[in-house]
């Protein structure tokens, strides 16, 4: 189903007015967070490692990196952090013992659910407010904003078919 084009966008005339309000989002998005992450001395790069940590246990660094894209220095030095105050465990894997898999700790689960409830409760008043079909449409359009190559993976990634967001 495609609507039609969007109006006044050429190539000479940005959107700027959805490019603030999705700078402005995510700001608002990611700030409800960063003020909880601060008690515990942790800023957004945890949150992203814990939360996936948390939505894909047993995940390798390897595909860690892949889904961050941060470099492997970056990654170890956040990881690092969660690791000795106990939010995520490294376990071996079970064929290749040299392979290290993530899990979250019961307090690392903690703080990553009170971390997406907190998010959840944005996301549903904004939906709320836009109405009918919100959420259908906000799930298109953030899906299509991703590169066509990277959807299946995201889509593999992000559980679309948790219905309880467990």
């Amino acid at each position: 189903m495609r609507s039609k084009p969007v109006a006044d966008h050429t190539p000479d005339r940005p959107l700027y007015d959805l490019i603030e309000l999705f700078f402005f989002a995510y700001r608002d998005f990611v700030g409800d967070p960063d003020r909880i992450l601060e008690q515990y001395g942790f800023g957004r790069a945890h949150h992203r490692v814990l939360h996936f940590v948390d939505r894909n246990p047993g995940l390798t660094i390897a595909a860690l990196l892949d889904i961050l894209r941060i470099t492997k220095q970056s990654l170890n030095r956040v990881l690092k952090e969660l690791l000795e105050k106990g939010y995520v465990e490294q376990r071996a894997g079970l064929t290749d013992r040299r392979q290290r898999l993530l899990y979250p700790t019961p307090r690392g689960k903690a703080l990553a659910v009170d971390l997406a409830r907190l998010q959840t409760q944005r996301i549903a008043r904004a939906l709320e407010e836009t109405g009918l079909d919100a959420e259908a449409a906000a799930k298109r359009f953030l899906a299509a904003m991703i590169e066509p190559a990277e959807r299946p993976t995201v889509a593999r990634l992000s559980h679309h078919d948790d219905e309880d967001g467990a």
